[in-house]
């Protein structure tokens, strides 16, 4: 697909900046999602955290009506619902009924993670054990109500309502690969997170592609590829968001909360051996740069992954350099 002209999409967490309230990071969301549906973007997908006050998108089905409500032709979805944490049922009725609120506009994209810790994900659902063969039957029981078929079992006597004349684009979501089995076996869309996990992406997609069986929804696969970007005709604002975001992957990976920082507060910090490794470790999972930068290296993971949607996930200091950076980006590619 080295030729074919790259789509762009957003995948937005609505984070909580440093001195403004959630109230303010979900109107933020909501101002984004107007100018990327302005600038052209394909999608545009928010996501499912818990326990942490840093990012506001708990609960993506409420703000996939909203943004949907104040959009007019962008696809809004998840991205995603973290499934473990909620009844196959749930999920299908709340997106069966944004799906007849805002038909062929509603892609839900789901996940194996819990999008949390795991005391906090227990508190949610108290029966999850995350098991895989769990996770697969809760797809199983989800394409019996999005469709109203039936294997006989008790779902026979349940129906997901409302009714609805569609159905959502449906999409797994995965960081390990293992999920593309599942989503070629239920003929889904695939969307690899390279923002958690820059190793083995296109080989997963690839898989996906090898395995992918046509549903009754889907005739034929389809993928794409989040990932970390900004791009900034200002280095030094490049060189900054890019640290602020290395800050953010240590304080995930020691286990503590993730806390809204500005650059003040990290700019004179210095790191140990250990902790510069993993920043370096982490480097792929973000493109960060200048738009010649960006164009060629963006170019390049599509062509790596043989995509033609690129998912830009981007979280910055300062607002306006995150409205920025996606005006910049479709500058370049749209």
């Amino acid at each position: 697909m080295s030729n074919t002209k790259i789509k762009l999409s957003v995948l937005d967490q609505s984070p909580v900046r440093k001195g403004v309230t959630a109230r303010r990071a979900i109107e933020e969301t909501t101002i984004l999602a107007q100018e990327t549906e302005r600038l052209g973007y394909h999608r545009f997908w928010v996501s499912e955290h818990h326990n942490t006050t840093s990012l506001a998108g708990s609960t993506p089905e409420i703000l996939i009506a909203h943004l949907a409500n104040h959009t007019k032709t962008l696809r809004i979805g998840s991205g995603g619902i973290m499934l473990p944490n909620h009844s196959a049922l749930k999920v299908a009725e709340s997106f069966r009924l944004l799906e007849v609120m805002h038909p062929n506009r509603i892609d839900l994209g789901m996940g194996r993670a819990p999008g949390t810790d795991r005391i906090t994900a227990s508190m949610l659902n108290p029966s999850n054990n995350w098991s895989e063969q769990d996770f697969v039957e809760q797809l199983r029981e989800l394409q019996h109500y999005l469709h109203d078929t039936s294997d006989g079992g008790i779902q026979a006597k349940i129906k997901a309502i409302p009714i609805a004349e569609t159905v959502p684009q449906q999409w797994l979501l995965s960081s390990s690969g293992q999920s593309a089995l599942f989503s070629a076996h239920f003929g889904m869309g695939f969307s690899f997170a390279h923002f958690i996990n820059p190793h083995g992406g296109p080989q997963a997609v690839q898989y996906y592609r090898e395995h992918f069986k046509p549903s009754v929804d889907l005739a034929k696969p389809v993928e794409n590829v989040a990932l970390f970007v900004f791009c900034s005709d200002n280095e030094e604002k490049v060189k900054q968001q890019e640290a602020l975001m290395s800050y953010r992957f240590l304080q995930l990976e020691k286990g503590g909360r993730l806390t809204s920082v500005g650059w003040n507060d990290i700019k004179d910090i210095s790191y140990n051996a250990a902790e510069q490794e993993r920043i370096n470790a982490n480097k792929p999972r973000m493109i960060y740069g200048t738009p010649v930068v960006i164009k060629e290296r963006l170019s390049q993971l599509a062509a790596d992954y043989d995509v033609d949607e690129l998912m830009a996930v981007t979280i910055t200091e300062h607002f306006e350099d995150r409205i920025k950076s996606y005006q910049l980006l479709s500058d370049l590619f749209l």
